[in-house]
């Protein structure tokens, strides 16, 4: 099996070489950038498997990238460096469609341990049941792995994906905060609440017909959220 493509995009030299090391150690192949708009057309061209993203980059900083990327349609997997330690700071990147953040300074092994995690959930095979749920005009397609609208194609990033599959393969259940943490992120995730809020709002832009009235993913006030049962 060939071995998983990290970029890793970072302007500090040291700290790129230091993960780039851990990654090659833990059997991954390393690409690396130091500016945005180098990371942006090795993200084109190359394809990455998963991209490590710092904020802070000369050119274009990480949030364009992201942003430029997922507007083009690459869901490629994304984990966000930030130095930043406010909530709001640490959710920016998630409102645009990265699947995880790193606060620094960080552990290389925590940050590969992170890398091991997004990647395990983009190739978990589904849940035993149906390979295709319809509910409306959304139908998810698991075998795919892609979600469809009225026929058309969306673009929902791996952590999105998981989520839609978690909720809609339980429909009416009312899932929290919490356990949305666990089978979404995994159990190691150290991650705030608000998270699995930012990631419905994205979740919702993408499928709902008005995401100010959700038809599809609902909220259980004081509880979380869970798919609607028509």
């Amino acid at each position: 099996m060939a071995k998983s493509k990290i970029l890793m995009v970072d302007d500090d030299k040291k700290i790129v070489g230091l993960v780039q090391a851990y990654l090659e150690k833990d059997g991954y192949r390393v690409l690396t950038a130091y500016e945005g708009l180098q990371a942006l057309d090795l993200a084109r061209r190359k394809r990455p498997d998963l991209m490590i993203l710092d904020l802070l980059l000369p050119g274009m900083d990480g949030l364009d990238v992201c942003r430029v990327l997922r507007t083009e349609g690459n869901d490629v997997p994304i984990i966000m460096l930030t130095a930043k330690t406010t909530e709001a700071d640490k959710l920016i990147g998630l409102e645009l469609g990265a699947d995880d953040y790193v606060t620094k300074p960080f552990s290389p092994r925590e940050l590969v341990a992170r890398v091991r995690a997004v990647l395990r959930r983009v190739g978990e095979e589904g849940a035993q049941g149906p390979a295709e749920i319809q509910r409306g005009d959304l139908v998810v397609d698991f075998v795919r792995h892609e979600a469809r609208v009225r026929g058309n194609p969306i673009h929902l990033t791996p952590t999105e994906f998981r989520l839609l599959e978690v909720l809609i393969r339980g429909p009416g259940r009312a899932f929290t905060r919490l356990e949305l943490l666990d089978q979404v992120f995994g159990y190691d995730f150290e991650g705030l609440e608000r998270t699995v809020d930012v990631h419905v709002m994205n979740l919702r832009k993408k499928t709902e017909p008005n995401p100010r009235q959700p038809t599809y993913v609902q909220t259980v006030y004081g509880v979380g959220y869970k798919f609607s049962e028509e």
